[in-house]
């Protein structure tokens, strides 16, 4: 299986790009400007054994998005897994949201998904072989927010785009069946913000029914779960120590 993992040279993608290189699968990491981290990630996965190359794309430029399946179609093959783990979360509100912060998060959180997933779905393999048995079906796994469930208004551009997304991922769910699946997952506190303290970040996950935000691990078995469950898609898995819980 090769994997396309985007924001994967930091952060969440990070992780979960090396977890799924620890699993056998080769890796495309997706980055903007973290070429060295990006570096990283790849030769870390080739010590695993993994083929792991980096694909460098501007997500605000729609022509380096459009661009980016293609190019690692060309040097890696087929894809089977599309993860769309990049994303920006700039704070703003109904009364200082402007044209640039709108656009900025639409065009990543949002339009990108939503051009990567057309790529995609143009590759894919079919879900069942000549003779109408069936085989592994390509799966799509969005990273979107729990706060889909109560949005933040002090987060308004970026709540609307993720709720785009998992609104997009259920409607792509019913358009790519039978052939592909299409999954969310909702992290939580998972790392801390950098617009966010410490104790802000420290008292989030603390504040949760378990009493413990996820860790990055608890995403990467989310998305374990939905490579291992073939009969699942269009579904959003909370994985915030029942952060999507609390209003």
């Amino acid at each position: 299986m090769t994997a396309l993992v985007t924001g994967a040279g930091q952060r969440l993608g990070r992780e979960l790009a090396l977890h799924l290189a620890r699993r056998g699968h080769d890796i495309a990491i997706h980055y903007n400007r973290s070429a060295a981290g990006a570096e990283a990630v790849a030769a870390e996965a080739r010590a695993l054994g993994v083929q792991a190359k980096i694909f460098s794309a501007d997500l605000t430029d729609d022509d380096e998005v459009q661009g980016l399946v293609p190019a690692v179609l060309a040097a890696m093959g087929t894809l089977d897994l599309l993860v769309n783990s990049a994303a920006i979360l700039e704070p703003d509100t109904i009364h200082t949201a402007t044209r640039e912060s709108w656009d900025r998060h639409m065009a990543i959180n949002l339009r990108t998904p939503f051009v990567l997933m057309q790529e995609f779905a143009r590759q894919a393999p079919p879900a069942t072989d000549a003779e109408g048995q069936l085989q592994a079906r390509a799966l799509i796994v969005n990273i979107v927010d729990q706060r889909v469930e109560h949005p933040r208004a002090d987060r308004l551009s970026y709540a609307l785009s993720k709720s785009g997304l998992w609104s997009l991922s259920r409607l792509a769910a019913q358009a790519l069946a039978p052939d592909i699946r299409v999954n969310a997952i909702g992290p939580g506190s998972v790392l801390k913000g950098v617009h966010q303290s410490a104790e802000e970040f420290a008292d989030n996950r603390a504040r949760t029914p378990l009493q413990h935000g996820a860790d990055p691990s608890d995403i990467a078995r989310g998305l374990d779960y939905f490579m291992s469950a073939p009969a699942v898609t269009g579904q959003l898995l909370f994985v915030d120590g029942g952060g999507h819980l609390v209003v």
